[in-house]
């Protein structure tokens, strides 16, 4: 199996193991991106009457814009056309995503990729619905959610540790945050003068800083494994197949390795949604201990070969449950420095700016919270 992407190793250079994906000279226009979608199609699908052609566009994502394609009325053959948003090269490494969609493709866990263009990619569309809020807290579905993280996290388990790609990211993000940004975010913190952000909303560099370095320094100490993460497992990048019992992850702008407990964290803070967040749904501690407990059941039959018989200890679902909600602290860090990025770049219809205040509301609201739970000893 291949290794995960961001480990250093001789397959980097693409040991056979994934094949070359076409790559197409088309740019799409995100302002306009059925012309260009559809010559994508003709060049994948030269079979294909263009009179026929059906298209459907999913307004949810909040990072791309993207259509389907199809002829058959049931969307069978529908192919995805994915395409970047603007200046999201900033806040995505598309060469590693397309690294990663691969490898997850190589182990069953993606859909068909078909080519990448100039501005994003074109792959085989899940049947399914794409879940919500509700179906999340459903234990039948999140049953089959837990189940599936681990299976991609079980992929690179073989010996090589990478490094956890969160402290580069999250660096990344907050020099993007302080140098592209600087005045809105330093005035808003100074008082200097009225601006769209108040003190109170966003912290002011230093503060996020001093934060980071917080981080940084406690949650390593956490021993929480490093291991393939999708990093970003929204509502809606989950999908969910009746007809097969299954649910697949969609989605891999933000995968890498990273620790266990922060893919897991930024899944419960998931919960709260994202055009309505609401964290009164963040999931109580029995329902993360029956969904943590599923997850960990799975994760050693996988990484361990126990098929099915797989015993849980109190002592590890304790262990999981504290570096789950410490580590979800720096999924609201994170996401906050991501809003703010886009609420400056993204021509997407979506209010950034609140999002971002959101999560750092959240962050401040539950460090002290997470900060007094204690590892079992």
């Amino acid at each position: 199996p291949a290794r995960c992407p961001d480990c250093p190793g001789p397959e980097r250079g693409g040991g056979g193991a994934t094949p070359a994906v076409p790559h197409l000279g088309i740019a799409v226009d995100e302002g306009d991106v059925l012309p260009g979608a559809l010559r994508i199609v003709r060049r994948l699908r030269p079979a294909w009457d263009p009179a026929a052609v059906k298209t459907k566009l999913f307004t949810d994502g909040i990072t791309n814009k993207l259509v389907a394609c199809y002829t058959d009325e049931g969307m069978g053959d529908a192919l995805l056309v994915r395409v970047y948003g603007r200046k999201t090269e900033l806040l995505v490494d598309r060469e590693t995503e397309l690294r990663n969609f691969q490898v997850l493709r190589a182990h069953g866990c993606a859909p068909d990729l078909y080519c990448a263009f100039q501005n994003g990619l074109c792959y085989q569309f899940l049947p399914g619905i794409a879940l919500g809020p509700d179906h999340v807290r459903d234990p039948h579905i999140f049953r089959l959610v837990a189940r599936e993280m681990a299976r991609v996290h079980a992929i690179h388990a073989n010996g090589s540790l990478p490094r956890p790609i969160l402290w580069q990211k999250l660096h990344k993000y907050l020099s993007l945050v302080k140098t592209e940004l600087s005045p809105k975010v330093s005035n808003a913190s100074s008082g200097a003068t009225p601006s769209r952000l108040s003190p109170r909303d966003v912290p002011s560099p230093e503060a996020l800083e001093q934060e980071l370095a917080w981080m940084e320094e406690a949650l390593p100490q956490l021993g929480s494994p490093v291991v393939l993460c999708h990093n970003d497992l929204l509502c809606k990048n989950i999908i969910y197949d009746r007809t097969r019992e299954r649910v697949r992850f969609i989605d891999y702008e933000y995968t890498g390795c990273n620790y266990q407990a922060f893919d897991i964290g930024n899944h419960f803070n998931e919960f709260a949604g994202v055009k309505e967040v609401d964290y009164g749904l963040y999931p109580s501690k029995e329902t993360q201990l029956q969904w943590l407990h599923s997850y960990l059941q799975a994760y050693k039959e996988l990484t361990q070969g126990h098929p099915g018989d797989s015993q849980v200890s109190q002592e590890e679902l304790e262990t999981l449950y504290v570096q789950v909600n410490k580590f979800s602290l720096a999924s609201h860090f994170l996401w906050a420095c991501w809003g703010l990025i886009q609420d400056k770049y993204s021509t997407i219809d979506f209010n950034f700016l609140r999002y971002a205040k959101l999560r750092f509301k959240q962050y401040f609201k539950m460090k002290p919270v997470v900060t007094a739970l204690q590892l079992p000893k």
